[in-house]
């Protein structure tokens, strides 16, 4: 059975697995190289109640993990937040993303987010897709923003406003 419950100090190793595992394989990431369990400790800090940290377990497995980080330093941008989710390669196809989704979604407007908004690669239908079925709205196309892999990508802007 699944669990969604807020992430602890203690599930940062297998938050950076997972991740360090879409950074070298997938480009829901435009990291290129992996992640220290240091650089994931800073990145920890960095996360308030505002901005929280949630972590995905099956029978105390972490199998995923969403968050809400800020989406700039600048002052003004205190309300807007910005969602990341990722979801352990053997689970994916799940239904477990779009869980982490909602939870982080409905985590964000508790926690004062006016905006919350995402970057999607292009390729990724199945994330528009559910980005759509929780309200996100497409806000637009950055062309070829980013470069990996050998190819250009562009990054689909989502962003779910609330009223």
């Amino acid at each position: 059975m699944l669990n969604i419950r807020p992430a602890t100090i203690n599930d940062l190793p297998e938050i950076t697995e997972i991740y360090n595992e879409a950074v070298l394989n997938t480009t829901a990431t435009f990291d290129t190289e992996p992640k220290t369990l240091d650089d994931r400790k800073q990145w920890f800090a960095g996360h308030t109640d505002r901005h929280p940290i949630a972590v995905a377990t099956i029978e105390d497995k972490i199998v995923g993990w969403a968050s809400l980080s800020r989406w700039s330093d600048r002052c003004a941008y205190d309300t807007t937040v910005e969602v990341s989710v990722y979801v352990e390669k053997d689970y994916r196809g799940r239904g477990i993303g779009k869980q982490l989704m909602e939870v982080i979604t409905l985590e964000g407007k508790k926690t004062g987010a006016h905006n919350i908004i995402s970057r999607i690669t292009s390729g990724n239908e199945k994330s528009i897709h559910i980005h759509e079925l929780l309200g996100y709205e497409h806000v637009g196309v950055l062309k070829e923003v980013g470069k990996k892999f050998g190819d250009y990508l562009n990054v689909h802007i989502m962003q779910k406003v609330f009223k």
